[in-house]
């Protein structure tokens, strides 16, 4: 498996930490904070490839989290989780560019097939974005 950095934002602390230790145990080089603010302070001292976050959060929902992810690190491919279940909260996070929109409770093999695709597309972009960056150098 192909390694990347994955950040799991979640209030639910047993949801949290199980999710976590799943993830370690099928390689998956994962981190867990509790919190959105939590997510943005260690999205500034370390980088992930893919967010997966939850959507209703005291504090810092996970709504105005992804929108704050997008702004300072918009090549970074956020995955939203919800046990509440909204099509306007749905709607929000995609048309803020969440990668996808899904509900608890997720198999774990369904959201590593989606963490997966989701650092897949952040791969490609990242390439297409250097390849572009290259064909404007002067040469």
């Amino acid at each position: 498996m192909t390694s990347f950095k994955v950040l799991v934002v979640d209030d639910e602390v047993d949801f949290l930490e199980s999710l976590v230790r799943r993830l370690k145990r099928r390689q998956v080089d994962a981190v867990g904070v509790p919190s959105g603010e939590a997510a943005l302070e260690h999205l500034a001292q370390r980088a992930a490839d893919v967010v997966v976050l939850d959507v209703k959060m005291p504090g810092m929902n996970g709504i105005d989290t992804l929108r704050e992810i997008k702004r300072l690190y918009p090549q970074v491919e956020v995955i939203l989780l919800t046990g509440h279940a909204s099509v306007e909260s749905g709607v929000e996070g995609l048309a803020l560019e969440a990668f996808d929109y899904l509900i608890k409770p997720v198999k774990l093999d369904e959201l590593i097939e989606r963490i997966m695709e989701a650092f897949d597309r952040r791969r490609v972009m990242d390439e297409l974005e250097a390849t572009q960056r290259d064909s404007r150098k002067p040469g």
